[in-house]
This record gives C-alpha cells, structure tokens and sequence, in this order.
C-alpha cells in the first residue's frame, strides 16, 4: 500500500533561506545603487545591471521597478529608525528635523522617497500608494500620541488638534525636504524649531 501524499504547503508559508538571504543581498546592493543615483526614470533592467543581476532575478524577487523602489525605500528606513529620538519629550517637528537631518546624508534616498510620493499621484501605482498611504497614517498616529503626552504635561498647547498638528508637521518637513532638493540654502531645521514655538505652551 503506498504512502499518502504529503499535503500541500502554502506557498506564503514555506521557508527558502537561500533565497531570502539573496533577496537580500540584491537589495542591499541596490540600496548602495539608489542612494548614489536616486530614483531616476530608468527601467528594471538597466537597474539590474548597475546592481549587477539579471533581469530575470530583480523581476523575480520584486516583480516590478515600484515594487522594488518601495523595498529599497523601506529597508533604508529601518536602518535608520534606531537613530531617531524616542524620548517621550521630544517633539513632533523635533523627531522629523532629526530623520531630515539623517536623510540629507544620503540625497539620493530623499529623492526616492520623493518620487514614491509622487507615483502614488497617479492612477494604476498600487504599490506606491500603499507605501505612502500607510506611512502618512503611521507617522500621522505616531506624532498625534505625542502631541497628547506633550499637552499633558504642558509643553504644548491645549488648543490645538493633536491629528491636525501631526499633519501639518509631516506636511512641513516634507515640503522643506523637496525645497532643500532644489535649494540647499533652505533652512529645515529653522523652519521646523520655528514649528515647535507656535505649538509651545506660552506658560513655559
């Protein structure tokens, strides 16, 4: 009598370690690619071949140049978010002039950044709105659960909309961010401490 056959595995649920460490090694390498040249209209191959793969492999594991704008984007940020400033005290417009100051390091990362926003724009982008839709309500939660703390213990203003707050911040540093692209003579981090004093509470 023969065996059953084995079931079926989900294919979301098997593990191929080799191919997840080249899946990685792949993005790493173009990371180093993006943050040199930024997200500059080009194709999935020509960014195969300055990252040294085949076409074949970069379709494979990102199935598209967004998808893999949006991985690259992604990974870098993780890098970074063990530099930002976790006190509880710290402000809103503080914490985004520290990630601006991080990413004004690696230009090519904020132009990147920059055109994910902008695909998300358009009509038939779903990889690049779903990037940017869940960053801005994530950094949009974040920043408004601080503001409340900050009210609480009197460092900013009562009478202000603590969601509304977290987006205009958002909405400052990234208008600063693509002005400082043109112009590297804005001042970002004036304009946002600038931010933090309107919002201050005037009895400290």
């Amino acid at each position: 009598m023969s065996a059953p056959p084995l079931p079926e595995v989900p294919r979301e649920r098997r593990s191929y370690p080799k191919g997840v460490a080249r899946r990685q090694e792949i993005l790493d390498r173009a990371i180093e690619v993006f943050a040199k040249r930024g997200a500059q209209r080009t194709s999935l191959r020509a960014i195969a071949q300055e990252v040294g793969v085949t076409h074949g492999a970069l379709t494979h594991y990102f199935g598209s140049l967004e998808e893999l704008l949006v991985a690259v984007y992604h990974e870098s940020e993780l890098r970074l978010d063990g530099d930002a400033p976790a006190g509880s005290e710290v402000t809103p417009a503080e914490m985004m002039r520290v990630s601006a100051e991080e990413n004004r390091e690696i230009p090519g990362m904020i132009q990147l950044y920059s055109t994910l926003v902008a695909t998300a724009l358009e009509d038939g982008h779903s990889a690049a709105q779903e990037f940017a839709t869940q960053r801005f309500a994530r950094l949009r939660e974040e920043l408004a659960r601080r503001v409340r703390h900050l009210q609480s213990v009197g460092r900013i203003r009562t009478d202000v909309d603590p969601g509304l707050v977290a987006a205009l911040t958002i909405a400052a540093s990234d208008g600063l961010q693509s002005q400082w692209l043109l112009d590297e003579t804005v001042d970002h981090e004036g304009a946002l401490a600038m931010l933090d004093r309107l919002f201050a509470n005037p009895s400290n």
